[in-house]
């Protein structure tokens, strides 16, 4: 039962991990709106979680082991592929300076962003109460 309450959270917590790292991405464009030939990023976030999903429910990969050959080494872990690749954001009106942000497009994902990371949080929340009650019964 608790592997089954373990995966039910494990979608959410990488729901929430990808909407984190959209939000760093998104926050990293505003603040290089001046920046003079930075060029805009962004990931498909559905294309990401089903990757995510589909790896086996998390965004983290097992441990490696590496065969080590003197005391002195130092045990290695595993490099982590990134599930959400980086695209670059195609401009709607090219710039001077090279610069690709449009502040009213990143505005509107950041918010649209934020409002679902906080869609996603409430969800958890109400998911976990259910199972609190659920359990207290």
């Amino acid at each position: 039962m608790i592997d089954r309450i373990g995966d039910d959270l494990g979608f959410y917590q990488t729901t929430l991990a990808l909407r984190q790292r959209r939000q760093e991405v998104l926050a990293a464009n505003i603040a290089n709106a001046d920046t003079p030939n930075y060029k805009a990023r962004d990931f498909d976030f559905t294309a990401a979680l089903r990757q995510a999903m589909d790896g086996g429910g998390s965004m983290h990969l097992p441990d490696t082991q590496l065969a080590l050959t003197s005391v002195r080494h130092i045990p290695a872990k595993a490099v982590t592929p990134d599930p959400a690749p980086l695209l670059y954001r195609q401009p709607l009106q090219p710039s001077m300076d090279g610069n690709t942000v449009d502040m009213d497009v990143e505005r509107v994902a950041f918010a649209d962003n934020t409002a679902n990371y906080q869609t996603d949080l409430t969800i958890i929340s109400a998911r976990i109460k259910g199972i609190m009650a659920a359990l207290q019964q």
